[in-house]
Protein backbone atom coordinates (compact mmCIF):
# COMPACT_ATOMS: atom_id res chain seq x y z
CA UNK A 1 0.00 0.00 0.00
CA UNK A 2 1.42 3.38 -1.00
CA UNK A 3 1.93 6.25 1.44
CA UNK A 4 -0.55 8.29 -0.57
CA UNK A 5 -3.20 5.60 -0.17
CA UNK A 6 -2.48 5.30 3.58
CA UNK A 7 -2.93 9.05 3.94
CA UNK A 8 -6.24 8.87 2.08
CA UNK A 9 -7.44 6.01 4.31
CA UNK A 10 -6.44 7.91 7.48
CA UNK A 11 -8.47 10.90 6.35
CA UNK A 12 -11.56 8.71 6.05
CA UNK A 13 -10.89 7.36 9.55
CA UNK A 14 -10.65 10.92 10.90
CA UNK A 15 -13.97 11.83 9.26
CA UNK A 16 -15.69 8.77 10.76
CA UNK A 17 -14.26 9.36 14.25
CA UNK A 18 -15.23 13.04 14.18
CA UNK A 19 -18.78 12.19 13.06
CA UNK A 20 -19.13 9.53 15.76
CA UNK A 21 -17.94 11.98 18.39
CA UNK A 22 -20.33 14.67 17.18
CA UNK A 23 -23.22 12.17 17.17
CA UNK A 24 -22.50 11.16 20.77
CA UNK A 25 -22.35 14.80 21.82
CA UNK A 26 -25.71 15.42 20.16
CA UNK A 27 -27.26 12.40 21.88
CA UNK A 28 -25.94 13.61 25.25
CA UNK A 29 -27.22 17.12 24.58
CA UNK A 30 -30.73 15.88 23.81
CA UNK A 31 -30.72 13.55 26.82
CA UNK A 32 -29.73 16.35 29.23
CA UNK A 33 -32.43 18.59 27.73
CA UNK A 34 -34.97 15.79 28.24
CA UNK A 35 -33.97 15.27 31.89
CA UNK A 36 -34.15 19.04 32.48
CA UNK A 37 -37.63 19.26 30.93
CA UNK A 38 -38.86 16.25 32.93
CA UNK A 39 -37.35 17.71 36.10
CA UNK A 40 -39.08 21.04 35.46
CA UNK A 41 -42.44 19.34 34.95
CA UNK A 42 -42.04 17.21 38.08
CA UNK A 43 -41.02 20.23 40.14
CA UNK A 44 -44.01 22.27 39.05
CA UNK A 45 -46.62 19.51 39.04
CA UNK A 46 -45.62 17.95 42.36
CA UNK A 47 -46.54 21.21 44.07
CA UNK A 48 -50.18 20.67 43.16
CA UNK A 49 -51.96 19.53 46.31
CA UNK A 50 -54.45 17.47 44.28
CA UNK A 51 -51.71 15.04 43.14
CA UNK A 52 -50.63 14.06 46.65
CA UNK A 53 -47.32 12.67 47.93
CA UNK A 54 -47.40 9.64 45.62
CA UNK A 55 -47.28 11.75 42.43
CA UNK A 56 -43.70 10.83 41.44
CA UNK A 57 -44.20 7.15 42.33
CA UNK A 58 -47.26 7.05 40.09
CA UNK A 59 -45.40 8.90 37.34
CA UNK A 60 -42.60 6.34 37.41
CA UNK A 61 -45.05 3.47 37.15
CA UNK A 62 -46.85 5.15 34.26
CA UNK A 63 -43.60 5.73 32.31
CA UNK A 64 -42.50 2.12 32.83
CA UNK A 65 -45.81 0.93 31.41
CA UNK A 66 -45.62 3.30 28.43
CA UNK A 67 -41.96 2.51 27.66
CA UNK A 68 -41.15 -1.02 28.89
CA UNK A 69 -37.45 -1.49 29.61
CA UNK A 70 -36.62 2.22 29.67
CA UNK A 71 -33.80 3.00 32.10
CA UNK A 72 -33.39 5.93 34.48
CA UNK A 73 -37.06 6.67 35.00
CA UNK A 74 -37.62 4.79 38.23
CA UNK A 75 -38.57 6.67 41.40
CA UNK A 76 -34.95 7.49 42.24
CA UNK A 77 -34.17 8.64 38.70
CA UNK A 78 -37.16 10.98 38.60
CA UNK A 79 -36.24 12.53 41.94
CA UNK A 80 -32.74 13.15 40.56
CA UNK A 81 -34.18 14.95 37.52
CA UNK A 82 -36.36 17.06 39.80
CA UNK A 83 -33.37 17.89 42.01
CA UNK A 84 -31.25 18.64 38.92
CA UNK A 85 -33.76 21.24 37.73
CA UNK A 86 -34.46 22.79 41.13
CA UNK A 87 -30.80 23.27 42.03
CA UNK A 88 -29.82 24.87 38.73
CA UNK A 89 -32.97 26.57 37.45
CA UNK A 90 -31.88 30.05 38.64
CA UNK A 91 -28.15 29.48 38.06
CA UNK A 92 -27.34 31.30 34.82
CA UNK A 93 -23.75 30.04 34.75
CA UNK A 94 -24.75 26.38 34.89
CA UNK A 95 -27.67 26.58 32.48
CA UNK A 96 -25.31 27.76 29.70
CA UNK A 97 -23.08 24.66 30.00
CA UNK A 98 -25.58 21.99 31.12
CA UNK A 99 -25.41 19.94 27.93
CA UNK A 100 -21.61 19.97 27.69
CA UNK A 101 -21.07 17.24 30.29
CA UNK A 102 -22.60 13.80 30.73
CA UNK A 103 -25.55 12.92 32.95
CA UNK A 104 -23.40 10.59 35.06
CA UNK A 105 -20.99 13.46 35.71
CA UNK A 106 -23.89 15.75 36.62
CA UNK A 107 -25.11 13.17 39.13
CA UNK A 108 -21.66 12.79 40.68
CA UNK A 109 -21.29 16.55 41.07
CA UNK A 110 -24.79 16.91 42.56
CA UNK A 111 -24.28 14.14 45.09
CA UNK A 112 -20.69 14.92 46.10
CA UNK A 113 -20.45 18.73 46.04
CA UNK A 114 -21.43 20.69 49.13
CA UNK A 115 -21.51 24.26 47.78
CA UNK A 116 -22.49 26.02 44.57
CA UNK A 117 -18.85 27.11 44.19
CA UNK A 118 -17.73 23.49 44.24
CA UNK A 119 -20.37 22.52 41.67
CA UNK A 120 -19.27 25.33 39.37
CA UNK A 121 -15.65 24.26 39.78
CA UNK A 122 -16.23 20.63 38.77
CA UNK A 123 -18.61 21.51 35.94
CA UNK A 124 -16.00 23.91 34.50
CA UNK A 125 -13.28 21.29 34.96
CA UNK A 126 -15.37 18.62 33.21
CA UNK A 127 -15.92 20.91 30.23
CA UNK A 128 -12.25 21.91 30.04
CA UNK A 129 -10.68 18.47 30.66
CA UNK A 130 -13.41 16.25 29.08
CA UNK A 131 -13.48 13.98 32.11
CA UNK A 132 -14.94 10.49 31.94
CA UNK A 133 -17.14 9.43 34.85
CA UNK A 134 -14.23 7.50 36.39
CA UNK A 135 -11.81 10.42 36.04
CA UNK A 136 -14.24 12.87 37.63
CA UNK A 137 -14.91 10.46 40.50
CA UNK A 138 -11.17 10.18 41.14
CA UNK A 139 -10.77 13.96 41.22
CA UNK A 140 -13.65 14.35 43.67
CA UNK A 141 -12.34 11.52 45.88
CA UNK A 142 -8.86 13.10 45.92
CA UNK A 143 -10.29 16.44 47.13
CA UNK A 144 -9.14 18.21 43.98
CA UNK A 145 -11.41 21.21 44.58
CA UNK A 146 -10.23 21.67 48.16
CA UNK A 147 -6.56 21.27 47.15
CA UNK A 148 -6.99 23.76 44.30
CA UNK A 149 -8.65 26.37 46.52
CA UNK A 150 -6.06 25.94 49.28
CA UNK A 151 -3.29 26.36 46.68
CA UNK A 152 -4.95 29.48 45.31
CA UNK A 153 -4.95 31.09 48.74
CA UNK A 154 -1.19 30.64 49.18
CA UNK A 155 1.39 33.11 47.91
CA UNK A 156 2.67 31.98 44.51
CA UNK A 157 5.58 33.40 42.49
CA UNK A 158 4.53 36.48 40.51
CA UNK A 159 4.91 34.93 37.02
CA UNK A 160 2.44 32.25 38.09
CA UNK A 161 0.12 34.08 40.47
CA UNK A 162 -1.00 36.60 37.86
CA UNK A 163 -2.66 33.84 35.83
CA UNK A 164 -6.42 33.63 36.08
CA UNK A 165 -6.24 29.85 36.38
CA UNK A 166 -3.22 28.62 38.36
CA UNK A 167 -1.63 25.54 36.75
CA UNK A 168 -0.05 24.16 39.93
CA UNK A 169 -1.30 22.81 43.23
CA UNK A 170 0.26 23.01 46.68
CA UNK A 171 -0.40 19.29 47.14
CA UNK A 172 -0.47 16.47 44.58
CA UNK A 173 -2.03 13.06 45.09
CA UNK A 174 -0.29 10.18 43.29
CA UNK A 175 -2.01 7.21 44.90
CA UNK A 176 -1.88 5.22 41.66
CA UNK A 177 1.86 4.43 41.84
CA UNK A 178 1.74 1.38 44.14
CA UNK A 179 5.25 2.05 45.45
CA UNK A 180 6.84 -0.01 48.26
CA UNK A 181 7.32 1.48 51.74
CA UNK A 182 10.92 2.37 50.94
CA UNK A 183 11.77 3.77 47.53
CA UNK A 184 14.27 6.08 45.84
CA UNK A 185 13.80 9.09 43.59
CA UNK A 186 14.58 6.86 40.60
CA UNK A 187 11.68 4.57 41.58
CA UNK A 188 9.35 7.54 41.93
CA UNK A 189 10.32 8.93 38.53
CA UNK A 190 9.95 5.58 36.76
CA UNK A 191 6.57 4.95 38.40
CA UNK A 192 5.28 8.37 37.31
CA UNK A 193 6.44 7.76 33.72
CA UNK A 194 4.82 4.30 33.69
CA UNK A 195 1.58 5.84 34.95
CA UNK A 196 1.77 8.99 32.84
CA UNK A 197 -1.92 8.97 31.92
CA UNK A 198 -2.94 9.16 35.59
CA UNK A 199 -0.19 11.67 36.35
CA UNK A 200 -1.41 13.95 33.54
CA UNK A 201 -4.92 13.69 35.01
CA UNK A 202 -3.54 15.00 38.31
CA UNK A 203 -1.43 17.71 36.68
CA UNK A 204 -4.00 18.78 34.09
CA UNK A 205 -4.28 18.03 30.39
CA UNK A 206 -2.55 21.26 29.38
CA UNK A 207 0.65 19.47 30.37
CA UNK A 208 2.39 17.61 27.54
CA UNK A 209 5.18 15.20 28.48
CA UNK A 210 8.55 16.03 26.90
CA UNK A 211 10.94 13.58 28.57
CA UNK A 212 12.45 12.00 31.67
CA UNK A 213 16.03 12.51 32.85
CA UNK A 214 16.13 15.32 30.32
CA UNK A 215 19.79 15.95 29.41
CA UNK A 216 21.17 19.46 29.68
CA UNK A 217 24.82 20.02 28.80
CA UNK A 218 26.56 22.96 30.49
CA UNK A 219 30.30 23.61 30.42
CA UNK A 220 30.96 20.22 28.89
CA UNK A 221 29.16 18.37 31.72
CA UNK A 222 25.83 16.55 31.54
CA UNK A 223 23.00 17.35 33.92
CA UNK A 224 19.60 15.66 34.05
CA UNK A 225 16.25 17.15 34.98
CA UNK A 226 13.88 14.47 36.37
CA UNK A 227 10.84 15.31 34.24
CA UNK A 228 10.21 17.99 31.63
CA UNK A 229 6.76 18.97 30.34
CA UNK A 230 5.36 21.67 28.11
CA UNK A 231 2.35 23.65 29.33
CA UNK A 232 0.13 24.70 26.43
CA UNK A 233 -1.72 27.48 28.24
CA UNK A 234 1.38 29.08 29.80
CA UNK A 235 3.36 28.38 26.61
CA UNK A 236 6.46 27.35 28.50
CA UNK A 237 8.58 24.38 29.51
CA UNK A 238 8.01 22.96 32.99
CA UNK A 239 10.82 21.19 34.86
CA UNK A 240 9.68 18.89 37.68
CA UNK A 241 12.21 17.73 40.27
CA UNK A 242 11.32 14.81 42.54
CA UNK A 243 12.52 14.45 46.14
CA UNK A 244 11.61 11.52 48.37
CA UNK A 245 12.27 13.39 51.62
CA UNK A 246 11.58 16.75 53.20
CA UNK A 247 12.25 19.97 51.31
CA UNK A 248 15.78 21.37 51.64
CA UNK A 249 16.89 24.90 50.64
CA UNK A 250 19.58 23.53 48.30
CA UNK A 251 16.89 22.09 46.02
CA UNK A 252 15.96 25.61 44.90
CA UNK A 253 19.38 26.40 43.44
CA UNK A 254 19.43 23.04 41.65
CA UNK A 255 16.08 23.70 39.98
CA UNK A 256 17.12 27.29 39.29
CA UNK A 257 20.09 25.93 37.34
CA UNK A 258 17.89 23.61 35.25
CA UNK A 259 15.48 26.43 34.43
CA UNK A 260 18.33 28.67 33.28
CA UNK A 261 19.69 25.87 31.09
CA UNK A 262 16.25 25.21 29.57
CA UNK A 263 15.75 28.88 28.82
CA UNK A 264 19.14 29.28 27.18
CA UNK A 265 19.25 26.00 25.25
CA UNK A 266 15.72 24.70 24.67
CA UNK A 267 13.17 27.51 24.96
CA UNK A 268 11.98 28.95 21.66
CA UNK A 269 11.93 32.69 21.06
CA UNK A 270 8.11 32.88 21.15
CA UNK A 271 7.81 30.88 24.39
CA UNK A 272 7.66 32.17 27.97
CA UNK A 273 10.40 31.56 30.56
CA UNK A 274 10.49 28.00 31.92
CA UNK A 275 8.69 27.19 35.18
CA UNK A 276 9.86 24.80 37.89
CA UNK A 277 7.97 22.50 40.25
CA UNK A 278 9.67 20.80 43.21
CA UNK A 279 7.71 17.76 44.38
CA UNK A 280 8.75 16.76 47.91
CA UNK A 281 7.34 14.26 50.39
CA UNK A 282 6.91 17.11 52.90
CA UNK A 283 7.82 20.76 53.40
CA UNK A 284 7.87 23.57 55.92
CA UNK A 285 6.26 26.65 54.37
CA UNK A 286 8.48 29.06 56.31
CA UNK A 287 11.65 27.29 55.13
CA UNK A 288 10.31 27.33 51.57
CA UNK A 289 9.54 31.06 51.78
CA UNK A 290 13.05 31.86 53.06
CA UNK A 291 14.66 29.67 50.41
CA UNK A 292 12.77 31.28 47.55
CA UNK A 293 12.78 34.89 48.73
CA UNK A 294 15.70 35.89 46.50
CA UNK A 295 15.23 33.67 43.49
CA UNK A 296 13.88 35.32 40.36
CA UNK A 297 12.84 32.04 38.74
CA UNK A 298 9.15 31.13 38.61
CA UNK A 299 8.91 27.96 40.68
CA UNK A 300 6.68 26.30 43.23
CA UNK A 301 7.38 23.77 45.97
CA UNK A 302 4.58 21.22 46.45
CA UNK A 303 4.05 18.10 48.51
CA UNK A 304 2.96 14.77 47.13
CA UNK A 305 0.80 12.17 48.85
CA UNK A 306 0.83 8.47 48.03
CA UNK A 307 -2.73 7.84 49.21
CA UNK A 308 -6.05 9.62 48.88
CA UNK A 309 -6.38 12.39 51.48
CA UNK A 310 -9.10 12.71 54.08
CA UNK A 311 -11.59 15.05 52.39
CA UNK A 312 -13.10 16.10 55.72
CA UNK A 313 -9.70 17.40 56.85
CA UNK A 314 -9.23 19.31 53.58
CA UNK A 315 -12.70 20.82 53.87
CA UNK A 316 -12.01 21.94 57.43
CA UNK A 317 -8.73 23.57 56.37
CA UNK A 318 -10.44 25.35 53.52
CA UNK A 319 -13.26 26.58 55.72
CA UNK A 320 -10.79 27.91 58.30
CA UNK A 321 -8.63 29.60 55.65
CA UNK A 322 -11.19 31.32 53.46
CA UNK A 323 -14.29 31.11 55.68
CA UNK A 324 -16.46 29.59 52.99
CA UNK A 325 -19.98 29.11 54.40
CA UNK A 326 -21.99 26.01 53.87
CA UNK A 327 -19.25 23.39 53.89
CA UNK A 328 -20.42 20.65 56.20
CA UNK A 329 -17.86 18.83 58.29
Amino acid sequence: MSDEMKLSFSRVTDIIETSKSNALKKVNEEMIKMYWAVGELLSNESKAASFGDSYIDSMSEYIQNQFPGIKGFNRRGLYRMKQFYEIYKDDEFVTTVLTQISWSNHLAILSKSKTIEERHFYITLCVKESYSARELQRQIDSGYYERYMLSKEKLLPEPISNKSQIPFLDSYVIEFLDLPDKFHENDLRKALVENMKQFILELGRDFTFVGEEYRLQVGGDDFYSDLVFYHRDLKCLVAIELKVGKFKPGYVSQLDFYLEALDRQVKKSDENPSVGLLLCASKNDEVVEYSMSRTMSPMLVSEYQLKLPDKAVLQKKLQELVNIPGIEE
